[in-house]
């Protein structure tokens, strides 16, 4: 069986999964340590979007007055 489960490691090397976890029997496991800050799914998948109006000439004017 293989199977994904989210979780954080705290700067003690602690591993807390993100949801439970039940097996008939004791398992390896293989950890691998994302370097990324935790970023919201949503904000993922809005950001091909959200790129698009950014690159709107109207965006462009609107803040010109913050260059």
């Amino acid at each position: 069986m293989l199977k994904s489960i989210e979780a954080t490691i705290d700067v003690n090397g602690e591993v807390r999964l993100r949801e439970p976890v039940r097996v008939g029997h004791p398992c390896r496991a293989i950890v691998t340590i994302l370097d990324d800050p935790a970023i919201p799914e949503t904000a993922l998948l809005s950001e091909e979007n959200l790129a698009r109006d950014w690159q709107k000439p109207e965006e462009d004017a609107a803040w010109s007055h913050l260059q």
